[in-house]
Protein backbone atom coordinates (compact mmCIF):
# COMPACT_ATOMS: atom_id res chain seq x y z
CA UNK A 1 0.00 0.00 0.00
CA UNK A 2 1.35 3.41 -1.02
CA UNK A 3 0.15 6.98 -0.67
CA UNK A 4 -0.13 9.35 -3.62
CA UNK A 5 -0.87 13.03 -4.11
CA UNK A 6 -2.09 13.71 -7.64
CA UNK A 7 -3.64 16.64 -9.48
CA UNK A 8 -5.92 16.81 -12.49
CA UNK A 9 -5.59 16.61 -15.41
CA UNK A 10 -4.23 13.16 -14.66
CA UNK A 11 -1.56 11.57 -16.82
CA UNK A 12 -2.03 7.93 -17.82
CA UNK A 13 1.31 6.93 -16.29
CA UNK A 14 0.30 8.35 -12.91
CA UNK A 15 -3.01 6.50 -12.88
CA UNK A 16 -1.38 3.24 -13.99
CA UNK A 17 0.97 3.53 -11.02
CA UNK A 18 -1.99 3.17 -8.65
CA UNK A 19 -2.80 -0.19 -7.10
CA UNK A 20 -5.75 -1.31 -5.00
CA UNK A 21 -5.50 -0.32 -1.32
CA UNK A 22 -3.35 2.70 -2.18
CA UNK A 23 -4.35 5.94 -0.48
CA UNK A 24 -4.94 8.90 -2.78
CA UNK A 25 -5.25 12.63 -2.18
CA UNK A 26 -6.51 14.50 -5.23
CA UNK A 27 -6.27 18.19 -6.06
CA UNK A 28 -7.50 20.12 -9.05
CA UNK A 29 -10.67 19.91 -11.08
CA UNK A 30 -13.26 17.24 -10.22
CA UNK A 31 -16.73 17.07 -11.80
CA UNK A 32 -19.80 15.51 -10.19
CA UNK A 33 -22.07 13.35 -12.31
CA UNK A 34 -24.91 10.95 -11.63
CA UNK A 35 -27.98 9.46 -13.35
CA UNK A 36 -29.52 12.37 -15.28
CA UNK A 37 -26.19 13.93 -16.17
CA UNK A 38 -24.88 10.62 -17.51
CA UNK A 39 -27.99 10.32 -19.67
CA UNK A 40 -27.45 13.79 -21.10
CA UNK A 41 -23.75 13.19 -21.72
CA UNK A 42 -24.40 9.90 -23.53
CA UNK A 43 -27.14 11.50 -25.60
CA UNK A 44 -24.71 14.24 -26.66
CA UNK A 45 -22.14 11.59 -27.62
CA UNK A 46 -24.71 9.68 -29.66
CA UNK A 47 -25.68 12.89 -31.47
CA UNK A 48 -22.03 13.95 -31.85
CA UNK A 49 -22.76 17.16 -29.96
CA UNK A 50 -20.15 19.04 -27.93
CA UNK A 51 -20.26 19.19 -24.15
CA UNK A 52 -19.91 22.35 -22.07
CA UNK A 53 -17.02 20.82 -20.11
CA UNK A 54 -13.83 18.90 -20.83
CA UNK A 55 -13.41 15.46 -19.24
CA UNK A 56 -10.02 14.49 -20.65
CA UNK A 57 -7.71 13.59 -17.80
CA UNK A 58 -10.35 14.54 -15.27
CA UNK A 59 -11.98 12.80 -12.31
CA UNK A 60 -15.71 12.11 -12.15
CA UNK A 61 -17.31 12.01 -8.71
CA UNK A 62 -20.55 10.10 -8.32
CA UNK A 63 -22.12 12.53 -5.89
CA UNK A 64 -25.15 14.73 -5.28
CA UNK A 65 -23.82 17.94 -3.74
CA UNK A 66 -25.65 20.28 -1.42
CA UNK A 67 -24.58 23.82 -2.26
CA UNK A 68 -25.64 27.31 -1.35
CA UNK A 69 -25.38 30.61 -3.24
CA UNK A 70 -22.98 33.16 -1.82
CA UNK A 71 -23.36 36.37 -3.78
CA UNK A 72 -22.88 35.47 -7.42
CA UNK A 73 -20.99 32.26 -6.62
CA UNK A 74 -21.70 28.90 -5.03
CA UNK A 75 -20.34 27.27 -1.89
CA UNK A 76 -20.27 23.50 -1.32
CA UNK A 77 -21.94 22.58 1.96
CA UNK A 78 -21.82 18.78 1.82
CA UNK A 79 -20.79 16.34 -0.89
CA UNK A 80 -21.36 12.65 -0.30
CA UNK A 81 -20.79 9.85 -2.77
CA UNK A 82 -23.64 7.88 -4.29
CA UNK A 83 -23.55 4.21 -5.26
CA UNK A 84 -21.41 3.65 -8.34
CA UNK A 85 -22.49 0.18 -9.47
CA UNK A 86 -25.35 1.54 -11.56
CA UNK A 87 -22.91 3.72 -13.51
CA UNK A 88 -20.60 0.92 -14.62
CA UNK A 89 -21.45 1.01 -18.33
CA UNK A 90 -21.61 4.80 -18.86
CA UNK A 91 -18.44 5.37 -16.85
CA UNK A 92 -16.63 2.80 -18.99
CA UNK A 93 -17.78 4.58 -22.14
CA UNK A 94 -16.58 7.96 -20.86
CA UNK A 95 -13.16 6.50 -20.11
CA UNK A 96 -12.97 5.17 -23.64
CA UNK A 97 -14.40 8.10 -25.58
CA UNK A 98 -13.72 11.17 -23.44
CA UNK A 99 -10.51 10.29 -21.63
CA UNK A 100 -11.82 10.19 -18.06
CA UNK A 101 -8.98 8.90 -15.85
CA UNK A 102 -10.51 8.51 -12.41
CA UNK A 103 -13.96 7.67 -11.06
CA UNK A 104 -14.83 8.35 -7.43
CA UNK A 105 -17.82 6.95 -5.58
CA UNK A 106 -18.88 4.22 -3.20
CA UNK A 107 -19.57 0.51 -3.54
CA UNK A 108 -18.40 -1.75 -6.33
CA UNK A 109 -18.36 -1.30 -10.10
CA UNK A 110 -18.79 -4.03 -12.68
CA UNK A 111 -16.58 -5.80 -15.20
CA UNK A 112 -17.10 -3.26 -18.01
CA UNK A 113 -15.51 -0.55 -15.89
CA UNK A 114 -12.61 -2.80 -14.94
CA UNK A 115 -11.97 -3.60 -18.59
CA UNK A 116 -12.07 0.08 -19.56
CA UNK A 117 -9.58 0.94 -16.80
CA UNK A 118 -7.19 -1.70 -18.08
CA UNK A 119 -7.48 -0.64 -21.72
CA UNK A 120 -7.45 3.12 -21.31
CA UNK A 121 -5.57 3.73 -18.06
CA UNK A 122 -8.16 4.47 -15.42
CA UNK A 123 -8.92 3.74 -11.79
CA UNK A 124 -11.80 3.78 -9.32
CA UNK A 125 -11.43 5.23 -5.83
CA UNK A 126 -13.91 5.15 -2.96
CA UNK A 127 -14.72 7.68 -0.27
CA UNK A 128 -15.61 7.13 3.37
CA UNK A 129 -19.33 6.93 4.09
CA UNK A 130 -20.96 9.54 6.31
CA UNK A 131 -18.30 12.16 5.62
CA UNK A 132 -20.18 14.47 3.23
CA UNK A 133 -19.57 17.59 5.32
CA UNK A 134 -15.86 16.78 5.58
CA UNK A 135 -15.51 16.28 1.82
CA UNK A 136 -17.50 19.44 1.22
CA UNK A 137 -14.87 21.32 3.22
CA UNK A 138 -12.23 20.10 0.77
CA UNK A 139 -13.91 21.92 -2.11
CA UNK A 140 -11.63 24.90 -2.55
CA UNK A 141 -13.91 26.58 -5.07
CA UNK A 142 -17.03 25.91 -7.14
CA UNK A 143 -15.83 27.09 -10.53
CA UNK A 144 -18.93 26.22 -12.59
CA UNK A 145 -22.24 24.40 -12.62
CA UNK A 146 -23.82 22.90 -15.74
CA UNK A 147 -27.36 21.67 -16.35
CA UNK A 148 -28.83 23.09 -13.17
CA UNK A 149 -32.22 22.41 -14.74
CA UNK A 150 -31.67 18.78 -13.68
CA UNK A 151 -31.81 19.87 -10.03
CA UNK A 152 -29.08 20.70 -7.57
CA UNK A 153 -27.93 17.12 -6.79
CA UNK A 154 -28.10 15.99 -10.42
CA UNK A 155 -26.33 18.92 -12.06
CA UNK A 156 -22.70 18.72 -13.13
CA UNK A 157 -20.69 20.69 -10.58
CA UNK A 158 -17.11 21.63 -11.33
CA UNK A 159 -15.07 21.73 -8.15
CA UNK A 160 -11.51 22.79 -7.50
CA UNK A 161 -10.40 20.37 -4.79
CA UNK A 162 -7.71 20.77 -2.19
CA UNK A 163 -6.23 17.38 -1.24
CA UNK A 164 -9.53 15.57 -1.69
CA UNK A 165 -9.28 12.45 0.42
CA UNK A 166 -8.26 10.16 1.79
CA UNK A 167 -9.55 8.09 -1.11
CA UNK A 168 -8.91 4.35 -1.30
CA UNK A 169 -8.12 2.84 -4.69
CA UNK A 170 -10.67 0.05 -5.10
CA UNK A 171 -10.09 -0.87 -8.78
CA UNK A 172 -6.91 -0.30 -10.74
CA UNK A 173 -5.73 -0.57 -14.35
CA UNK A 174 -4.07 -3.95 -13.70
CA UNK A 175 -7.25 -5.88 -12.95
CA UNK A 176 -7.00 -5.38 -9.20
CA UNK A 177 -10.39 -5.26 -7.50
CA UNK A 178 -10.66 -4.65 -3.76
CA UNK A 179 -14.24 -5.91 -3.66
CA UNK A 180 -13.31 -9.23 -5.30
CA UNK A 181 -10.50 -9.64 -2.78
CA UNK A 182 -12.85 -8.98 0.15
CA UNK A 183 -15.44 -11.38 -1.28
CA UNK A 184 -12.83 -14.14 -1.57
CA UNK A 185 -11.75 -13.61 2.05
CA UNK A 186 -15.37 -13.76 3.20
CA UNK A 187 -15.95 -16.96 1.24
CA UNK A 188 -12.86 -18.58 2.76
CA UNK A 189 -13.93 -17.56 6.27
CA UNK A 190 -17.43 -18.91 5.69
CA UNK A 191 -16.07 -22.22 4.43
CA UNK A 192 -13.87 -22.51 7.53
CA UNK A 193 -16.82 -21.81 9.85
CA UNK A 194 -19.06 -24.34 8.11
CA UNK A 195 -16.33 -26.96 8.25
CA UNK A 196 -15.60 -26.34 11.92
CA UNK A 197 -19.28 -26.50 12.86
CA UNK A 198 -19.82 -29.52 10.56
CA UNK A 199 -22.56 -27.72 8.63
CA UNK A 200 -23.38 -28.91 5.14
CA UNK A 201 -23.76 -25.77 2.97
CA UNK A 202 -25.89 -27.73 0.50
CA UNK A 203 -28.48 -28.52 3.16
CA UNK A 204 -31.61 -26.37 3.00
CA UNK A 205 -32.57 -25.21 6.47
CA UNK A 206 -36.22 -24.23 6.79
CA UNK A 207 -37.01 -21.69 9.47
CA UNK A 208 -40.76 -21.68 8.92
CA UNK A 209 -43.42 -24.42 8.55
Amino acid sequence: MAEYELSTPLAERDVRALRIKDVLYLSGEVLTVRDSAYERILLALDRQESLPFDLRGKALWHAGPITQPVGDRWKAVAVGSTTSSRFTVPAARLMKELGVRLVIGKGFMGAEASQAMARHGGAYAITTGGAAAYYGSQVKEVTAVHWLDLGMPAAVWVFQMNRFGPLIVAMDSHGGNLFDEIRERVDRSLEAILSREKIDPAHKYLWWP
